[in-house]
């Protein structure tokens, strides 16, 4: 466990990027071999928007990395923070504790805040408009949602008094989890099953990913599938009834145009059109 404490405080850049970079090109070899779904697309074309938005993620978390160095350092220096408060506890303990309050607040409450607020939800409805989801998905952020999900993780550090070692190897477990359950990968079904009681597996995010209400609004999970059990937002679907997407933009020129998803959040909205059916 030191030793993992000791790569994370000091890895480098070029460490942080072969773990993004190395994510995707095994997940995207294994889903050629494995798939779920036989999609019929472009894969090329579409893995060039999602690489475009996550380049945009790469500079938007750059650009505002000394925040959250600043506030991971200001919480241990000060003691504040709900790890800095409890009593002295093994370090693998420690470390699990930080990482699910991390996960909670930096993963599964922005998420959930964002289908919630229409203001957030003009932003995060680019990630649901992919109508062929691959591990390439992943990161596929509007520049404007990546900033609130690098508040919300601000936030976390702050509430959770997490170190910057935590706060690294969290970060580096959601790229690869993210990949992982996004990846359109074939898992047997009671594999999958077992593994979504402990972390986000393919089929459970998946549903998340079904076109209509009230798929939609559940399994907002990252990393640990625990919170959505919790709060009651866990729920399942066949997966031969998935069909991803959002419903109210489901034309190639809305969801399959660099241009236009980068507009969508300045544009009129559009209702959902069905909530229930599918």
């Amino acid at each position: 466990m030191n030793d993992i404490i000791a790569y994370f405080s000091t890895i480098p850049s070029s460490h942080r990027s072969l773990i993004l970079v190395g994510g995707i090109t095994i997940f995207w070899l294994i889903e050629n071999t494995f798939p779920l779904f036989q999609m019929e697309y472009k894969k090329w074309h579409h893995a060039g928007i999602n690489f475009f938005l996550t380049f945009t993620t790469i500079i938007v978390n750059f650009v505002l990395a000394f925040i959250l160095i600043k506030t991971a350092g200001w919480t241990t220096e000060n003691h504040f923070g709900i790890l800095q408060w409890i009593p002295e506890i093994p370090i693998w303990l420690y470390t699990i504790i930080g990482l699910l309050l991390l996960d909670l607040i930096g993963a599964y409450l922005a998420h959930f805040v964002q289908h919630k607020i229409k203001f957030l939800w003009r932003f995060h409805i680019i990630h649901h408009t992919d109508t062929w989801i691959d591990t390439t998905t992943a990161n596929r952020h509007h520049p404007g949602e990546s900033v609130i999900r690098f508040l919300f993780t601000t936030a976390g550090v702050l509430i959770v008094g997490s170190p910057m070692w935590m706060v690294f190897l969290y970060q580096s477990l959601s790229v690869v989890a993210s990949q992982f359950n996004h990846a359109n990968i074939s898992l047997p079904d009671k594999l999958d099953v077992i593994l979504s009681y402990f972390i986000v597996s393919p089929n459970m995010h998946k549903v998340h990913h079904h076109y209509v209400l009230p798929y939609t609004d559940s399994n907002y999970g990252n990393i640990f599938s625990v919170w959505d059990r919790i709060f009651g937002t866990f729920t399942s679907l066949r997966k031969e009834e998935l069909i991803y997407g959002v419903d109210t933009h489901m034309l190639p020129e809305e969801h399959n145009k660099l241009k236009n998803l980068l507009q969508i959040p300045f544009q009129k909205s559009k209702s959902i059109k069905n909530t229930q059916n599918h």
